[in-house]
């Protein structure tokens, strides 16, 4: 399996792909993702280069955007000055579950990091959605606090806010990385 780059063609892809994703965390009694997510948001960071696809042949197998950006009103200024990149939107197709393909994808993103000098590798997960938040604690990721109050971005109310970080590595990942070198964090 390889990562690239994600690219504008790979629109579609990605869109029936967070459907999957949703259908699928729907069965399992959670409502996360169940909002359409806006093609226009998701083109943007495909274009800013933060999206990245794990292809197993013409296969997609998952994806992650890592962003030197974080969620406005989520981290404090304090945490925001510290070097850090920030995971959203990790999904892994039904058909590569159980293959520790995010597990691999969060070490990869954790190198990532590291190797453009953050010192954390950060995410915000569903507040309700417990099951995902013990698979990052599982993952070496400590909870740092949950954000309820405030406004999401997308104008809609705050329901991704359990914040987690672990500290950035250098990791084995597995993946043959197609990717240009990571910039530095701001």
């Amino acid at each position: 399996m390889k990562i690239c780059l994600a690219q504008p063609q790979d629109l579609d892809t990605l869109l029936a792909f967070r459907e999957e994703a949703a259908a699928w965390l729907s069965r399992l009694g959670t409502d996360q993702w169940q909002r359409p997510y806006p093609a226009d948001k998701l083109l943007a960071t495909i274009e800013a280069g933060v999206v990245f696809m794990v292809r197993d042949g013409a296969m997609t197998a998952a994806t992650v955007t890592l962003t030197p950006e974080a969620e406005e009103g989520l981290w404090t200024d304090a945490e925001l000055r510290e070097p850090s990149l920030f995971i959203n939107k990790l999904t892994v197709a039904r058909t590569h579950a159980g293959q520790n393909v995010g597990g691999r994808l969060l070490n990869w993103a954790g190198d990532r990091a590291y190797n453009a000098g953050a010192k954390w590798l950060r995410l915000d997960a569903w507040t309700t959605n417990t099951a995902l938040q013990m698979y990052y604690l599982r993952h070496g990721f400590e909870h740092i606090r949950t954000v309820r109050q405030g406004v999401a971005v997308n104008g809609g109310p705050r329901v991704s806010g359990w914040l987690g970080q672990r500290e950035a590595r250098p990791a084995e990942h597995g993946f043959v990385d197609d990717t240009p070198p990571p910039g530095r964090p701001t």
